[in-house]
């Protein structure tokens, strides 16, 4: 299988950059493990008697969670990691599809010893943690996602829809890696990202990252008429959080999970597509809730 080429040929480099904190004010310390032979960047906070694996989206890092961490880590062991092929995460090329990917997160919890944890995944992190809780009962406590494509057919704005149409990655991939986030992040609304955490999502799609990290959502297509079939038997609590004008996954994607999970809560916030960056304290009130009892009335 192909594997990231910079991470074994400069693994020195590599894992020091990985584990280096992006600021020293900021309450995400990473570190390194080793998970299915892949070097995953993950971050974690006290332990709690309830913890909670966070998966961040694309295309940021586990960054993405510094505005909640120290809010929510108040109400549970937090541990957030870089997907493979996302953020400072190895990437292992089987893995860029939703199914496999689903699997991973399952490994994951075991390897970091997780009992029962909550589960965040927006936007890539949606049809993931969705194909974790099918193919693992009783695995997670609970499931929240969001932003994240799921319909079928699918339902995604313009910009989405031309990675995800084109012929190949040959376009892509000439792309400069920095225009290309920078092109997504534009549709952050309000919230200033922070300079160490702007320059962190840049670094973790340097050279062929971006570019190949669009696998993912090209393989849609093919992996969510699975996902739609499994659907209604997915007994995990699911919580949907949709900003309400997502111009890229368009706001139905929610409202199509909320009618074909048994056991779901649908909750809409005023924000677009990075609703947990633009609306980051209802995005963590809504999860605090969840956590808190909310996940067992459903």
């Amino acid at each position: 299988m192909n594997t990231d080429g910079n991470v074994l040929a400069s693994s020195i480099t590599r894992k020091r950059r990985l584990v280096m904190p992006a600021s020293a004010d900021s309450p995400i310390k990473p570190q390194v493990k080793k998970i299915d032979g892949l070097s995953i960047r993950y971050a974690e906070s006290e332990p709690r008697e309830v913890s909670a694996i966070l998966l961040s989206p694309w295309p940021e890092s586990l960054y993405t969670f510094e505005q909640m961490w120290s809010r929510l880590a108040e109400h549970a062991h937090l541990v957030a990691i870089d997907l493979p092929g996302f953020g400072h995460s190895q990437r292992r090329d089987d893995l860029l599809k939703s199914s496999t990917m689903g699997e991973f997160v399952a490994h994951a919890v075991e390897a970091f010893e997780l009992a029962r944890p909550h589960a965040v995944g927006p936007d890539i992190g949606t049809s993931t943690l969705l194909f974790t809780a099918a193919n693992h009962p009783g695995l997670l406590r609970s499931v929240t996602v969001g932003n994240g494509t799921a319909a079928v057919p699918i339902q995604i704005g313009s910009v989405l829809k031309d990675a995800v149409d084109a012929p190949n990655l040959d376009a892509l991939r000439q792309i400069d890696p920095h225009q290309g986030v920078d092109s997504v992040l534009a549709f952050v609304e309000h919230y200033k990202l922070p300079e160490h955490v702007h320059q962190d999502f840049l670094d973790s799609y340097e050279g062929d990252r971006f570019a190949e990290s669009i696998r993912f959502v090209r393989s849609y297509q093919d992996e969510l008429p699975t996902l739609r079939d499994l659907l209604p038997d997915i007994q995990t609590p699911v919580q949907i959080i949709t900003g309400d004008h997502d111009p890229g996954v368009l706001p139905v994607n929610g409202q199509y999970l909320h009618e074909r999970l048994p056991h779901n809560k649908h909750d809409h916030l005023d924000a677009g597509h990075f609703a947990w960056a633009d609306a980051a304290d209802d995005y963590a009130r809504l999860l605090i809730d969840w956590w808190n009892g909310g996940y067992e009335r459903v």
